[in-house]
């Protein structure tokens, strides 16, 4: 043995390609707060959205914030934070605003979530489940990829997709822990819990209970058309749609994540010798389903009965979190090991959706948006608008990324023959599955926490994931949903207001009354047209039997004003003109 040992030198490599990502989301940010005015953004009535200050700074942040986070130059979670801090150091908006949304309920719900999560696998009903499954599907890996996929999606049926992400995150880790040991990332398991989130996203658009973004979407069309959308009228059409979507997606699975072992020899075997020593479900166990089932069943029943349609959905499922710590379920080693990274991941993403909603940003965007499409092929304009949430939905969340477009989508959809329907539930299914981003949807932010992937593996399979769902939607949209008797356009033209000549009068004399009837044309019966007015304020304007009436209601006014006519036909499609009315001095 020698006398003397000499440690070679370690050699640090620089890592480049992060100090080129950090500088990249960096410039991004600066190129676009520094830049000079943009353009104002129209809407089909005329309104302008102006992208104000904040509003370009918001979008450089969040172009900073998609950079960092899909190439992870820092922990994913310190990203959300960063989003909080520039809103505050830049004056984007009230630091205690930005920074409270990292205590919104959405993220209390993800932590109510995992924490039903954490007690499954405490009690050990996670390996109960994962036993029982295993030993009906078998020992081939694609049918475990197969029934994974189908369970998750059918609790998406009866449960928010977040609640169930975090019920089947545990019991997919007792299964992963059969097929492989070792700490290192495998195609099973990247296909597996990538997959989990996929499919979790596909179901939730079958039924109401799978997301609020369904009912605040048939609220919209609700009251911008004026038509209801019922409980099984939305599953009619989204059932078969979800259903393609899950099977496909497992075949995409098995493309791009093929398990390197086609069968996992003796699985059954072993599995049975695992359940078999599990026992008799315990007292801890039964608390947890009951505890579980209850905050499922109340959060459920939310839609059906008026007396629980105030509870909030995070106030009922902490309510859980509580009741398992009070009755010693859970203890205080396992509030240490809640993944913070993903809340705070959470917490930045609801910060920068509401940053861009906020500020005006996120209009601004939809309404250049639809403003490209407004002469477009009815085809291009569903899949456009289809398009633009799919894009939006993976940076905010999917309940904003509908309302910002959805009522405005409406709005434009009569003017180029669309059915508002077709656009409503195209928009509905493509809010529901953000594939690219973790922070598009919290089952894809609890399916990282299982370490098998990147967000950067997550982003590349969702690039094909993202295209097979629009490839789907246009079969749907072009195809089946008009087999199944959605109506996808109508024969309809816009109303259109003939000339009115503008009036002078000196004082004293009387404006003539204007019979509305005489100054329309439209392809449906001018009884249905709504009339309405806007613009006056010194003159006094009334719309009785289709007849409109100008009145000076203060004696020797003088000067001019324009009264703004509208009008709207049933299905929506309005006109609209200006006439003047002068009052000269004698």
């Amino acid at each position: 043995m020698p006398r003397d040992i000499y440690l070679a030198r370690v050699t640090r490599k620089f890592d480049w390609k992060r100090l080129f990502f950090i500088f990249l989301g960096l410039f991004l940010f600066a190129i676009v707060y520094f830049s000079p005015d943009w353009p104002d953004a129209i809407d089909p009535k005329g309104q302008h959205f102006v992208l104000t200050y904040e509003g370009k700074a918001a979008l450089g942040l969040f172009f900073l914030a998609a950079v960092w986070w899909v190439f992870e130059v820092i922990p994913i979670g310190v990203t959300g934070i960063a989003i909080g801090v520039i809103q505050a150091l830049f004056l984007i908006r009230d630091t205690r605003v930005a920074f409270t949304d990292f205590l919104d309920p959405s993220v209390w719900f993800i932590v109510g979530s995992v924490v039903i999560g954490m007690a499954f696998a405490r009690t050990g009903l996670t390996k109960r489940m994962a036993y029982k499954m295993l030993l009906l599907v078998g020992e081939k890996t694609s049918m475990i990829y197969l029934g994974c996929f189908i369970m998750t999606a059918m609790l998406t049926l009866i449960m928010a997709h977040t609640a169930v992400a975090a019920a089947v995150f545990p019991l997919l880790m007792a299964i992963y822990s059969l097929y492989d040991e070792g700490d290192k990332p495998t195609q099973f398991g990247k296909g597996l819990f990538i997959g989990m989130a996929f499919v979790a996203g596909a179901g939730s658009v079958i039924t109401l209970l799978g997301a609020a973004r369904g009912a605040v979407a048939i609220g919209f069309f609700k009251s911008i058309i004026g038509r209801e959308i019922t409980f099984f009228g939305l599953s009619e059409y989204m059932f078969p749609l979800g259903a393609v979507m899950v099977i496909l997606l497992w075949g995409l699975m098995m493309i791009m994540f093929k398990p390197e072992q086609k069968t996992i020899p003796g699985l059954r075997q072993r599995v049975e010798t695992l359940n078999n020593n599990l026992g008799g479900i315990t007292r801890r166990e039964i608390l947890t389903l009951v505890i579980v089932f209850a905050t499922i069943a109340v959060m459920s029943l939310r839609s059906f009965i008026p007396f629980l349609e105030d509870l909030n959905k995070s106030a009922v499922i902490l309510i859980a979190t509580l009741l398992f710590f009070l009755l010693k379920i859970l203890t205080i080693d396992d509030l240490e090991e809640i993944p913070w990274n993903i809340v705070l991941l959470f917490g930045g993403a609801m910060s920068i959706g509401f940053c861009l909603w906020q500020t005006g940003a996120a209009s601004w965007i939809a309404i250049q948006w639809l403003a490209i499409l407004k002469d477009a092929h009815w085809f291009i304009f569903v899949m456009g608008i289809s398009l633009f949430i799919l894009i939006m939905t993976n940076l905010i969340m999917n309940v904003a990324a509908i309302a910002i477009s959805l009522p405005v989508a409406l709005v434009i959809a009569p003017y180029l023959g669309v059915a508002p329907e077709v656009v409503m539930f195209s928009s509905l299914a493509v809010a529901g599955m953000p594939f690219l981003l973790l922070v598009g949807a919290a089952p894809n932010a609890i399916a990282y926490e299982s370490r098998q992937f990147t967000s950067g593996t997550f982003f590349m399979a969702g690039i094909p994931a993202s295209l097979l769902l629009l490839i789907v939607l246009g079969l749907f949209v072009w195809i089946i949903w008009p087999l199944m008797g959605m109506p996808v356009t109508i024969d309809n033209r816009a109303p259109e207001i003939l000339t009115i000549s503008d009036q002078t009068i000196m004082i004293g004399e009387k404006f003539l009354d204007i019979p509305l009837d005489s100054f329309i044309s439209d392809d449906k019966p001018i009884e249905e047209i709504n009339w309405s007015f806007s613009g006056n304020e010194n003159l006094m304007v009334r719309i009785e039997q289709r007849v409109m009436n100008i009145d000076i209601p203060v004696t020797g006014w003088t000067g001019t004003e324009a009264i703004w006519l509208k009008a709207c036909d049933a299905s929506g499609l309005c006109d609209s003109a200006a006439v003047k009315y002068t009052v000269l001095a004698p």
